[in-house]
């Protein structure tokens, strides 16, 4: 039973109140600009059906770290935290702030105007984003017992079973590979009488 569910706030954006306990890594899916409203900026994310409105302050963080064509922002990945000392009309009501971005080779560090006599400073770490893995080249059970009988040597032979499919198949090649493997292996040395300090 999650409490952080029941108190969000029911609207079509994310907001500061969506933040309280906890931060969310979301990947944008879409900009859209519209001039002349009071939150002009609306990000589309691949996670929620909620869009993220971002004030000024956080706009000029992202086009610091990302560039000014939004555009080109799909794909990338931020973590949205709710910053309690963010000033609406004087009182401290928290604000959505960036934590980490994808793409940044370095944290990016701006003073931003808190209002016209102050500012602050804003960093905004690297976010390290996991990459999926390659797949794997893998090898059907006849290809993979053709390569095992015409392996050269114990290298070529695994890399021939890394390749091999799946658990199953390798059950099936376990006894070809362990043949192969001792025909690869160099024979013992013979071991002659005079060997044994004796004589012929």
């Amino acid at each position: 039973m999650n409490m952080l569910d029941a108190i969000a706030p029911k609207s079509d954006q994310i907001n500061a109140e969506d933040l309280v306990g906890r931060t969310i890594t979301v990947t944008v899916k879409d900009v859209t600009i519209r001039g002349g409203q009071e939150q002009p900026i609306s990000v589309a994310l691949e996670e929620t059906d909620k869009v993220f409105r971002p004030c000024k302050t956080t706009a000029r963080l992202m086009v610091a770290g990302w560039g000014p064509d939004a555009s080109k922002y799909a794909g990338n990945k931020m973590t949205l935290y709710r910053d309690p000392s963010v000033k609406w009309g004087g009182v401290a009501t928290g604000g959505i702030r960036i934590s980490h971005m994808s793409g940044l080779d370095a944290p990016l560090v701006m003073a931003l105007a808190e209002n016209k006599k102050n500012r602050k400073v804003h960093t905004v770490q690297p976010l390290q984003v996991q990459r999926p893995a390659a797949p794997v080249d893998v090898l059907s059970v006849d290809d993979a017992r053709d390569l095992i009988a015409n392996a050269v040597d114990m290298d070529a032979l695994a890399a021939v079973w890394a390749r091999a499919d799946v658990a199953p198949h390798k059950r099936a090649l376990k006894g070809e590979l362990d043949a192969r493997k001792l025909s690869l292996s160099p024979p013992p040395e013979l071991t002659t009488v005079a060997d044994l300090g004796g004589t012929e």
